[in-house]
């Protein structure tokens, strides 16, 4: 248990993830930031979240968190939507010392530029039953129709590298046809996962749909944290990224290289009663 908690500039940023998704925030958060070292871990003992009830993410969540943090990490980044739907608010009052980057579907762009008013978003169980989308939505959508749908088995689909075949055809086509027949003029992607089949999606809805992710602007959500709280670290020497995942590291080697084209050594590590990790 992390009892008494000090950051420091020279650590990581920690970032989590179900799996895989999280890699898709990744490559925004080093193009802005390239000389910090990043720490992310796949909890790919446990993928997927979104069938997962709402508490067990949260335990899976604060565990990762004390992890990350007995790890040396400065800030954390939750990018997952399941896991910040079901724990953010947790995290922040367990842990106020730390600052938490999380994300929650990007209805506000959406709703503010749609001609139609009609947008669609693409999502998990979890994260449309937490209180952050529900207030995204009350927020910043009540003059616009927002169309959700789960996608069930698409998070499989991306963790097993298939982002072009029949069946993730088969899952995308099933979400957007409705949507479509309804005149949605944008999607979000309210999956960290959902990005690596950004193109399957754009070419099912077609050039008069835009697609919607928050990747970005996650990134420069962390820095603007980073740099209001001092803990930014000094241009100097490019940072180093290391993985982790409660899965088979020989797995995630490839999904990475697949996914990002980077070669990588993750490093395995194990749950202990699904309630603490461990190298």
């Amino acid at each position: 248990m992390t009892n008494s908690i000090s950051v420091s500039a020279h650590g990581p940023l920690g970032v989590f993830d179900s799996g895989v998704g999280g890699l898709s925030v990744l490559p925004a958060i080093q193009a802005l930031m390239p000389h910090e070292d990043i720490l992310y871990f796949a909890d790919q003992g446990h993928v997927p979240y979104g069938p997962r009830p709402l508490a067990e993410v949260r335990d899976f969540s604060e565990a990762i968190t004390r992890f990350l943090l007995d790890e040396g990490a400065k800030l954390i980044v939750v990018a997952c939507h399941t896991a910040s739907a079901a724990a953010l608010i947790h995290l922040r009052a367990t842990f106020p010392e730390i600052q938490f980057v999380g994300m929650e579907p990007a209805v506000k762009p959406a709703a503010e530029t749609t001609d139609s008013g009609v947008v669609g978003v693409l999502a998990t169980a979890a994260t449309f039953q937490g209180e952050l989308y529900a207030s995204v939505v009350e927020r910043f959508a009540q003059d616009v129709r927002v169309l959700p749908s789960t996608c069930p088995g698409l998070v499989r689909q991306i963790e097993a590298g298939d982002l072009t075949g029949p069946e993730t055809r088969r899952i995308l086509e099933d979400a957007l046809g409705p949507m479509l027949a309804e005149g949605i003029d944008a999607v979000v992607l309210g999956c960290t996962h959902y990005p690596f089949v950004a193109g399957l999606i754009g070419e099912i809805a077609g050039p008069g749909v835009r697609i919607i992710e928050p990747s970005e602007a996650i990134a420069r959500q962390t820095q603007r944290l980073l740099v209001q709280s001092d803990l930014a670290r000094e241009p100097g020497d490019a940072g180093v990224t290391r993985y982790l995942t409660s899965g088979d590291p020989a797995v995630m080697r490839r999904q990475i290289a697949n996914l990002l084209g980077v070669a990588a050594q993750p490093v395995g590590l194990q749950w202990e009663d699904d309630a603490r990790l461990v190298a």
